[in-house]
Protein backbone atom coordinates (compact mmCIF):
# COMPACT_ATOMS: atom_id res chain seq x y z
CA UNK A 1 0.00 0.00 0.00
CA UNK A 2 1.64 3.42 -0.89
CA UNK A 3 1.24 5.36 2.36
CA UNK A 4 1.89 8.57 2.55
CA UNK A 5 1.81 11.41 5.45
CA UNK A 6 1.03 15.25 4.61
CA UNK A 7 2.17 17.53 7.34
CA UNK A 8 0.90 20.99 7.27
CA UNK A 9 2.65 23.67 8.83
CA UNK A 10 3.93 21.79 11.82
CA UNK A 11 6.15 25.37 12.36
CA UNK A 12 7.46 26.84 15.36
CA UNK A 13 5.49 29.85 15.58
CA UNK A 14 2.48 27.75 15.55
CA UNK A 15 3.93 25.21 18.93
CA UNK A 16 3.08 25.98 22.34
CA UNK A 17 6.70 25.05 22.86
CA UNK A 18 8.45 24.58 26.62
CA UNK A 19 10.62 26.89 27.62
CA UNK A 20 13.49 24.41 27.42
CA UNK A 21 12.80 24.06 23.74
CA UNK A 22 13.22 28.34 22.82
CA UNK A 23 16.76 28.91 21.34
CA UNK A 24 18.50 31.67 23.10
CA UNK A 25 18.20 34.48 20.37
CA UNK A 26 21.19 37.43 21.24
CA UNK A 27 19.85 39.82 19.24
CA UNK A 28 17.20 39.98 21.20
CA UNK A 29 18.82 39.03 24.35
CA UNK A 30 16.07 36.67 25.45
CA UNK A 31 14.83 33.53 24.26
CA UNK A 32 12.39 33.29 20.88
CA UNK A 33 9.09 32.58 21.12
CA UNK A 34 6.05 31.28 18.84
CA UNK A 35 4.15 34.39 17.77
CA UNK A 36 0.54 32.21 17.68
CA UNK A 37 1.23 29.28 19.57
CA UNK A 38 -1.74 26.79 19.47
CA UNK A 39 -2.03 24.64 22.46
CA UNK A 40 -1.42 21.33 22.01
CA UNK A 41 0.40 21.80 18.93
CA UNK A 42 3.80 21.02 20.45
CA UNK A 43 2.48 17.33 22.16
CA UNK A 44 0.97 16.97 18.53
CA UNK A 45 4.41 17.08 16.57
CA UNK A 46 6.16 15.15 19.10
CA UNK A 47 3.71 12.09 18.43
CA UNK A 48 3.85 12.81 14.25
CA UNK A 49 7.52 12.57 14.74
CA UNK A 50 6.94 9.53 16.42
CA UNK A 51 4.83 8.41 13.82
CA UNK A 52 7.02 8.61 11.47
CA UNK A 53 10.46 6.88 12.93
CA UNK A 54 7.53 4.07 14.21
CA UNK A 55 6.63 3.64 9.89
CA UNK A 56 9.88 4.32 8.39
CA UNK A 57 9.98 2.66 5.14
CA UNK A 58 6.39 1.83 5.22
CA UNK A 59 5.75 6.00 4.42
CA UNK A 60 6.36 6.05 0.50
CA UNK A 61 6.22 10.02 0.87
CA UNK A 62 5.96 12.69 3.42
CA UNK A 63 5.28 16.39 2.10
CA UNK A 64 5.45 19.35 4.51
CA UNK A 65 3.80 22.59 3.70
CA UNK A 66 4.97 25.80 5.33
CA UNK A 67 2.92 28.71 5.97
CA UNK A 68 5.11 31.41 4.44
CA UNK A 69 4.65 35.34 4.71
CA UNK A 70 5.67 38.78 4.13
CA UNK A 71 6.32 41.14 6.98
CA UNK A 72 4.08 43.48 5.49
CA UNK A 73 0.63 41.55 4.75
CA UNK A 74 -3.00 42.19 4.42
CA UNK A 75 -3.58 39.87 7.31
CA UNK A 76 -0.77 41.50 9.49
CA UNK A 77 -0.88 44.36 11.44
CA UNK A 78 1.58 46.74 9.88
CA UNK A 79 -0.68 46.36 6.71
CA UNK A 80 -3.35 48.17 8.69
CA UNK A 81 -4.01 52.04 10.22
CA UNK A 82 -7.27 52.81 12.34
CA UNK A 83 -8.98 56.02 11.03
CA UNK A 84 -6.73 58.13 12.62
CA UNK A 85 -3.76 56.81 10.22
CA UNK A 86 -1.14 56.44 13.26
CA UNK A 87 -2.93 52.76 15.42
CA UNK A 88 -2.44 49.40 13.25
CA UNK A 89 -4.83 46.99 14.61
CA UNK A 90 -4.16 44.83 17.43
CA UNK A 91 -3.40 41.12 16.63
CA UNK A 92 -6.72 39.05 16.25
CA UNK A 93 -9.10 42.13 14.94
CA UNK A 94 -11.15 40.75 12.28
CA UNK A 95 -11.84 43.44 9.59
CA UNK A 96 -14.85 43.74 6.89
CA UNK A 97 -15.21 45.32 4.01
CA UNK A 98 -17.93 47.32 5.53
CA UNK A 99 -15.38 49.08 8.17
CA UNK A 100 -12.79 49.95 5.20
CA UNK A 101 -15.67 51.76 3.67
CA UNK A 102 -16.77 53.43 6.84
CA UNK A 103 -13.15 54.22 7.57
CA UNK A 104 -13.01 52.45 10.83
CA UNK A 105 -9.91 50.32 9.19
CA UNK A 106 -7.62 51.49 5.87
CA UNK A 107 -4.73 50.49 4.31
CA UNK A 108 -1.71 51.86 5.55
CA UNK A 109 -0.92 52.74 1.76
CA UNK A 110 -4.25 55.16 0.64
CA UNK A 111 -3.47 53.63 -3.05
CA UNK A 112 -4.15 50.35 -2.10
CA UNK A 113 -7.50 50.94 -1.03
CA UNK A 114 -9.16 49.88 -4.09
CA UNK A 115 -7.17 46.27 -4.44
CA UNK A 116 -8.31 45.55 -0.88
CA UNK A 117 -11.68 46.69 -1.11
CA UNK A 118 -12.18 43.92 -4.31
CA UNK A 119 -10.46 41.32 -2.06
CA UNK A 120 -12.66 41.78 1.07
CA UNK A 121 -15.50 42.01 -1.09
CA UNK A 122 -14.72 38.69 -2.74
CA UNK A 123 -13.26 36.75 0.56
CA UNK A 124 -16.65 37.83 2.02
CA UNK A 125 -18.65 36.68 -1.11
CA UNK A 126 -17.75 33.08 -0.52
CA UNK A 127 -18.74 32.43 2.94
CA UNK A 128 -15.49 30.99 4.40
CA UNK A 129 -13.99 33.57 6.75
CA UNK A 130 -13.88 37.24 7.79
CA UNK A 131 -10.28 38.83 7.78
CA UNK A 132 -8.58 38.50 10.63
CA UNK A 133 -5.38 40.41 11.30
CA UNK A 134 -3.07 37.82 13.28
CA UNK A 135 0.24 38.52 14.88
CA UNK A 136 3.46 38.67 12.36
CA UNK A 137 3.93 34.44 11.56
CA UNK A 138 5.95 32.32 9.96
CA UNK A 139 7.70 35.33 7.82
CA UNK A 140 9.72 34.07 5.37
CA UNK A 141 13.78 33.20 6.84
CA UNK A 142 12.53 33.48 10.34
CA UNK A 143 13.15 30.77 13.23
CA UNK A 144 9.30 31.13 13.59
CA UNK A 145 8.78 30.03 10.04
CA UNK A 146 10.88 26.74 10.31
CA UNK A 147 10.11 23.17 11.19
CA UNK A 148 9.10 22.14 14.65
CA UNK A 149 12.63 20.67 15.77
CA UNK A 150 11.76 17.53 16.84
CA UNK A 151 9.39 16.54 13.87
CA UNK A 152 12.23 18.21 11.58
CA UNK A 153 14.40 15.34 13.60
CA UNK A 154 12.48 12.71 12.41
CA UNK A 155 12.25 13.65 8.99
CA UNK A 156 15.94 14.13 9.05
CA UNK A 157 16.16 10.57 9.91
CA UNK A 158 13.87 9.30 7.26
CA UNK A 159 15.11 10.95 4.00
CA UNK A 160 18.21 9.97 5.05
CA UNK A 161 17.26 6.04 5.58
CA UNK A 162 15.39 6.45 2.56
CA UNK A 163 17.36 8.38 0.13
CA UNK A 164 14.34 10.39 -1.12
CA UNK A 165 13.85 13.79 -0.18
CA UNK A 166 10.63 15.48 2.05
CA UNK A 167 8.66 17.62 -0.11
CA UNK A 168 8.54 20.71 0.89
CA UNK A 169 5.25 23.27 0.09
CA UNK A 170 5.40 26.97 0.60
CA UNK A 171 1.96 28.74 0.34
CA UNK A 172 1.35 32.31 1.56
CA UNK A 173 3.85 34.90 -0.38
CA UNK A 174 1.74 37.05 -1.82
CA UNK A 175 0.46 39.49 0.69
CA UNK A 176 -2.60 40.68 -0.92
CA UNK A 177 -4.36 37.39 -0.04
CA UNK A 178 -4.85 34.98 2.87
CA UNK A 179 -3.74 31.23 1.98
CA UNK A 180 -4.73 29.24 4.66
CA UNK A 181 -4.78 26.01 2.84
CA UNK A 182 -1.64 24.52 1.05
CA UNK A 183 -3.74 24.01 -2.30
CA UNK A 184 -5.31 27.40 -3.13
CA UNK A 185 -5.66 31.17 -1.65
CA UNK A 186 -9.04 31.86 -0.09
CA UNK A 187 -8.89 35.12 -3.30
CA UNK A 188 -6.81 33.58 -5.90
CA UNK A 189 -4.76 36.29 -8.20
CA UNK A 190 -4.98 35.88 -11.48
CA UNK A 191 -1.25 37.17 -12.04
CA UNK A 192 0.05 34.79 -9.61
CA UNK A 193 0.40 31.25 -10.13
CA UNK A 194 1.33 30.44 -6.68
CA UNK A 195 -2.30 31.49 -5.24
CA UNK A 196 -4.05 29.47 -7.68
CA UNK A 197 -5.19 25.59 -7.42
CA UNK A 198 -1.77 23.69 -7.11
CA UNK A 199 -2.64 21.03 -9.59
CA UNK A 200 0.79 19.38 -9.04
CA UNK A 201 0.47 18.76 -5.39
CA UNK A 202 -3.33 17.59 -6.00
CA UNK A 203 -1.82 14.76 -8.43
CA UNK A 204 0.74 13.55 -5.91
CA UNK A 205 -1.19 13.35 -3.43
CA UNK A 206 -3.86 11.65 -5.05
CA UNK A 207 -1.20 8.96 -6.02
CA UNK A 208 -1.53 7.79 -2.26
CA UNK A 209 -3.84 4.69 -1.65
CA UNK A 210 -3.52 6.71 1.95
CA UNK A 211 -3.01 9.72 3.08
CA UNK A 212 -2.50 10.34 6.54
CA UNK A 213 -2.87 14.20 7.64
CA UNK A 214 -1.43 16.23 10.48
CA UNK A 215 -0.29 19.34 11.55
CA UNK A 216 -1.49 22.83 12.72
CA UNK A 217 -4.03 24.00 12.76
CA UNK A 218 -7.18 22.19 12.61
CA UNK A 219 -9.28 25.39 12.86
CA UNK A 220 -7.76 26.94 9.75
CA UNK A 221 -4.93 25.87 7.61
CA UNK A 222 -5.78 21.79 8.43
CA UNK A 223 -9.47 22.77 7.72
CA UNK A 224 -8.70 24.75 4.32
CA UNK A 225 -6.40 22.07 2.83
CA UNK A 226 -8.21 18.98 3.35
CA UNK A 227 -11.69 21.02 2.59
CA UNK A 228 -9.81 21.43 -0.98
CA UNK A 229 -8.62 18.00 -0.89
CA UNK A 230 -12.00 16.69 -0.57
CA UNK A 231 -13.35 19.09 -2.80
CA UNK A 232 -11.07 18.46 -5.90
CA UNK A 233 -10.13 14.96 -5.58
CA UNK A 234 -12.52 11.99 -7.07
CA UNK A 235 -15.51 11.71 -5.07
CA UNK A 236 -14.40 8.10 -4.39
CA UNK A 237 -11.20 9.04 -3.61
CA UNK A 238 -11.89 10.67 0.28
CA UNK A 239 -11.83 7.36 2.05
CA UNK A 240 -8.20 7.20 1.71
CA UNK A 241 -7.51 10.67 3.43
CA UNK A 242 -7.07 9.75 7.19
CA UNK A 243 -7.29 12.83 9.82
CA UNK A 244 -4.88 11.89 13.10
CA UNK A 245 -6.88 13.84 15.98
CA UNK A 246 -3.87 13.42 18.02
CA UNK A 247 -2.00 15.33 15.68
CA UNK A 248 -4.15 18.40 15.21
CA UNK A 249 -4.90 21.33 17.38
CA UNK A 250 -7.09 23.85 16.90
CA UNK A 251 -6.61 27.69 17.21
CA UNK A 252 -7.69 28.96 20.97
CA UNK A 253 -11.21 30.04 20.57
CA UNK A 254 -12.36 28.25 17.22
CA UNK A 255 -12.55 24.72 18.93
CA UNK A 256 -16.37 24.46 17.70
CA UNK A 257 -14.83 25.59 14.14
CA UNK A 258 -12.25 22.25 14.14
CA UNK A 259 -15.27 19.91 15.64
CA UNK A 260 -17.60 21.00 12.67
CA UNK A 261 -14.59 20.57 10.41
CA UNK A 262 -14.21 16.82 11.80
CA UNK A 263 -17.80 16.19 11.51
CA UNK A 264 -17.78 17.56 7.98
CA UNK A 265 -14.98 15.80 6.59
CA UNK A 266 -16.25 12.08 8.37
CA UNK A 267 -19.62 12.43 6.36
CA UNK A 268 -17.88 12.98 3.45
CA UNK A 269 -15.63 9.79 3.75
CA UNK A 270 -12.41 10.77 5.33
CA UNK A 271 -11.41 8.90 8.24
CA UNK A 272 -10.58 9.77 11.72
CA UNK A 273 -7.84 8.08 13.86
CA UNK A 274 -4.77 8.33 15.99
CA UNK A 275 -1.28 8.35 15.47
CA UNK A 276 -1.11 5.17 17.13
CA UNK A 277 -3.36 3.40 15.34
CA UNK A 278 -0.40 2.88 12.60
Amino acid sequence: MNTQLLLIDPQNDFCDLPEEWLPHTPALGAPARPALPVSGAHADLLRAAALVERLGARLQGITVTLDSHQRIDIAHPGFWRDASGQAAPAPFTPITAAEVRAGTWRPREAAALPRVLDYLDALEATGRYTLMVWPVHCQMGSWGQAVHAGLQSALDRWADAQGRSVQIVCKGENPWTEHYSALQAEVPDAQDARTQLNRPLLAALDRADQLLIAGEAGSHCVRATVEHLVEHLPAASCGKLVLLRDCISPVAGFEAAQADFFAAMQARGVRLALSTDF
